[in-house]
């Protein structure tokens, strides 16, 4: 598989290149390394791909997952404790996670458990391998890569995606690099607040 395009949002490529451009290279590596042709072994349930065999996602994502591990990069997992006040989630949400349940219990509130979590960290660099349904990828940009970025564990975010040419050979509802490209273009040049770099990958 290979790197077709991407787009660097608040400078997150030239981030990179200055300060960890060895990064990058292990990103081209990795994405060099996932067979794609091995990974074509879906058969479609589709009336209009009837008879095709596509790429899985699953196949796809067991391949980048075992070259990351390979590389060293590692699961992150950040834990928070929430509640309904809006004021209070304001006034606690950089706070560490006993701070932020005690603070929630002071008030006399429940205090819900929850996380967030990213596939591949290495270097204060994270990355999200997105073959499944399209709307997750707003959630790695707008929740994950920003949840990282402002708890500092992050300098930058890179979100993989399939292009175009690769989505039409996959199953309905999967996101693409050009789509998402625009969707987070129209969003203005602040938004989200973190330096990202949106990759589409193809055979």
């Amino acid at each position: 598989m290979q790197i077709v395009q991407f787009y660097s949002h608040l400078n997150g490529f030239e981030y990179l290149m200055y300060h960890k451009p060895h990064i990058w290279k292990d990103l081209q590596t990795i994405v060099a390394g996932v067979n794609a042709a091995k990974c074509k072994t879906k058969a479609s349930a589709e009336a209009k791909k009837a008879g095709r065999t596509l790429y899985s996602p699953v196949d796809m994502n067991i391949e980048f997952a075992t070259l990351f591990d390979a590389h060293k990069w590692t699961e992150r997992r950040v834990t928070n404790w929430v509640a309904e006040d809006g004021d209070l989630m304001r006034k606690i949400m950089r706070d560490k996670p006993d701070e932020q349940k005690k603070a929630i219990e002071a008030a006399g509130l429940e205090p819900i458990k929850t996380y967030n979590q990213t596939d591949f960290v290495k270097d204060r660099v994270a990355a999200e391998v997105q073959f499944g349904k399209y709307a997750f990828v707003a959630h790695d940009l707008f929740v994950k890569h920003v949840s990282f970025f402002i708890s500092e564990d992050i300098d930058v975010g890179i979100e993989i995606v399939p292009m175009k040419s690769l989505e039409r050979e996959m199953s309905s509802g999967v996101p693409y690099y050009e789509r998402d490209l625009f969707n987070l273009m129209r969003q203005g040049r602040g938004i989200p607040a973190v330096p990202i770099i949106l990759v589409g990958v193809a055979p």
